[in-house]
């Protein structure tokens, strides 16, 4: 009983499916009979059915014989977010909070703001001027100050979602971008025309030729589905290269051809130790704050370090040692232990030095990095709380200022900028240390390129490096001359989850041209 039951149910299923199927080839078909010409996604959201139903329909037509042609098209679009189309059904966030005040009363401002979303709708709805504060009592008391508003971001979602208003450039599409409401979208479509054989009564074509049906001789009435030996085959998917990738390629490149070696530095986590006290940065000092830093919650300290080497950067910075006073504060190892995702490049340097200089015999060393660091930054146009660092460091027997300085002259030459300036900086861990400008010749203007120094006696003796032995260095960052190389002027279309993969298949080759040596 159960196994027919299931039988019958799955019968009256297949039969279903046939007939809805059916009966969408006959409109399809009707409809471009009537318009000669027929756009699947449009077609598909006017009817509210499914896309890929409408395509696959077509195909089984085209299947068939010389009945119509598809031409594939590729357009942008913009649709409503998961958190638009719940809007959309449940009303915007500044409306809802609106029709929850009384008309003639108001409420108390605590008692709104228990209301879902509400911090968000009594921004909006305050910044529209629906709503007033009376600060005259406690708690305030929140207004109406006008009788009555329509909920202009429901419909105009609503408008979007039946795509009357696709200009993702208009201003009130802008404005539901920022708040995230809605997202560009890559629709692939077809236009479908007729052809020679076109009918709207077309029956489905064998697609086999059986031995029953040379058997009986039925297939000299049958009609068979006609064999398209032009057609293409499917694009196969490639991948691409990223502009980051390109330009981090070249400086890559440039290190190498003069001389660097390049430092393994795939530790995104490191603790407070190596990122900050081993640089001689206090345990006071703001770049360590949860404003600034990353801190991690598992694990959360990290208890192995060299003991001799922690004893010594503990007492130079308590104390003083090695000529220097240090800060004179009560140095705490919990303060070092803490794990954070590092903040720079420099850790990896840190510990390359201090590698160096447990060997027997020290050797002049000529180090660069190329990779991602991590703070606690405002997101905006040119900031991301995750970018890239260039770093390049060179240890050797009595460096100085003059040495950076003509090491900087001949690395910036390879990036094409011979116009460079340098101004006076500080930075914990560097001493002396410069900000480096180039002159822009498109901008007219000088523009802060990278950050430069000698690294602190403080920083390299607690190391066993010789006193002798100096360290210069410098840094900038990745995204920002790949932003001007590309064009780009927003960070968040370089590097992130709305990046349009459409730009990383069809940017150019990236090439850095050196300037030539001035005399």
């Amino acid at each position: 009983m159960s196994n027919s039951t299931e039988n019958s149910t799955s019968g009256a299923a297949s039969i279903t499916k046939k007939s809805t199927s059916s009966s969408l080839q006959n409109d399809l078909l009707l409809h471009l009979n009537t318009h000669n010409e027929l756009n699947t996604w449009s077609y598909a959201n006017e009817h509210n059915i499914d896309h890929q139903l409408v395509i696959g329909t077509f195909r089984s037509i085209q299947s068939m014989g010389d009945i119509i042609r598809m031409e594939q098209k590729t357009s942008r679009s913009i649709a409503p977010t998961d958190e638009g189309k719940i809007l959309i059904v449940n009303g915007s966030y500044e409306y809802n909070l609106f029709k929850a005040v009384p008309v003639d009363k108001g409420i108390e401002q605590p008692e709104l703001m228990k209301l879902p979303n509400a911090n968000i709708g009594f921004a909006k709805a305050m910044s529209n001027d629906w709503l007033q504060v009376d600060k005259s009592c406690k708690p305030y008391i929140v207004k109406r100050k006008v009788d009555n508003v329509h909920d202009d971001i429901k419909d105009l979602l609503i408008r979007i979602q039946s795509m009357q208003l696709l200009d993702p450039n208009a201003k009130e599409v802008v404005d539901l971008k920022k708040r995230k409401l809605v997202e560009d979208v890559v629709v692939n479509y077809f236009i479908v025309t007729k052809l020679a054989g076109f009918s709207t009564n077309i029956a489905k074509g064998e697609a086999e030729l059986t031995a029953d049906m040379l058997q009986t001789g039925s297939w000299k009435s049958l009609n068979f589905k006609q064999y398209n030996f032009n057609a293409k085959g499917m694009i196969p998917s490639y991948g691409c290269l990223h502009p980051l990738l390109k330009v981090r390629t070249e400086y890559r490149q440039i290190f190498l051809e003069m001389g660097f070696t390049e430092m393994q530095t795939n530790n995104y986590v490191e603790n407070s130790f190596w990122n900050f006290d081993a640089l001689f940065t206090p345990q006071k000092h703001p770049a360590r704050d949860a404003q600034d830093t990353f801190f991690l919650s598992d694990p959360a300290i990290t208890t192995k370090f060299p003991t001799d080497y922690l004893e010594k950067v503990k007492q130079v910075h308590s104390t003083g040692a090695f000529g220097s006073i240090g800060y004179q504060y009560d140095w705490q190892l919990e303060e070092a232990q803490k794990n954070v995702l590092r903040t720079h490049t420099t850790a990896v340097s840190t510990r390359m030095l201090y590698k160096l200089a447990q060997e027997k015999t020290f050797k002049p060393a000529k180090y660069f990095s190329i990779d991602k660091v991590f703070r606690n930054e405002n997101l905006d146009a040119t900031h991301l709380a995750e970018f890239h660092q260039i770093e390049g460091l060179i240890a050797d027997y009595n460096l100085t200022l003059g040495d950076l300085i003509g090491i900087l002259y001949e690395f910036f030459r390879k990036l094409g900028m011979t116009k460079l300036r340098f101004k006076p900086a500080y930075n914990p861990y560097t001493e002396p240390s410069m900000e480096v400008f180039s002159y822009h010749e498109g901008l007219k203007k000088w523009i802060e390129v990278g950050n430069s120094g000698m690294f602190r006696p403080e920083m390299l003796l607690p190391m066993g490096l010789p006193e002798n032995v100096s360290v210069i260095a410098w840094g900038l960052s990745l995204e920002r001359p790949t932003m001007i190389l590309y064009g780009i002027n927003n960070i968040r279309d370089l590097i992130g989850p709305k990046v349009d993969l459409e730009m990383c298949r069809e940017n150019p080759i990236c090439r850095v041209i050196p300037a030539k040596a001035e005399d």
